[in-house]
């Protein structure tokens, strides 16, 4: 089986690019790696990029000089998590409550780790959590 690295890319569709990215920008405090009318992507740590697409607007192929990107698009909530410090946890907290954005849920993992479940504008399930959910994390 050949080797696979990591997962480099997770891609969330949004209603407006623009909404999307004051809250993956500001709120979430990802730095924009690129933006154009069709997405924006967001460096996550140096460790993989978030993609958004305005939902609908890549149904066709995408004529790159270096190829074909194929049709793609997603409706309804996704979710994503994002790995954190423990000691992280409650400054997340305290800044996502200055930001108005509720807490959903929380839950202490069996393995010592701790999540917080949180929606971004488009209804997308966010989590961010501390080492302990899964094996090796």
């Amino acid at each position: 089986m050949p080797a696979l690295n990591g997962v480099l890319e997770t891609v969330l569709y949004v209603e407006d690019l623009d909404r999307g990215d004051a809250f993956y920008g500001g709120v979430m405090g990802l730095a924009c790696l690129h933006s154009d009318f069709r997405m924006r992507g967001y460096d996550v740590a140096g460790r993989g990029v978030l993609l958004l697409f305005p939902r609908g607007g890549s149904l066709q192929p995408i004529e790159t000089p270096g190829g074909t990107i194929p049709p793609h698009d997603g409706s309804g909530p996704h979710h994503v998590a994002f790995s954190i410090p423990a000691d992280a946890l409650a400054a997340w907290e305290a800044h996502l409550a200055a930001a108005g954005i509720p807490i959903e849920g929380r839950t202490h993992w069996p393995r010592g780790g701790t999540s917080l479940y949180f929606r971004d504008p488009d209804g997308h399930l966010l989590e961010i959590a501390t080492p302990g959910l899964w094996r090796g994390y």
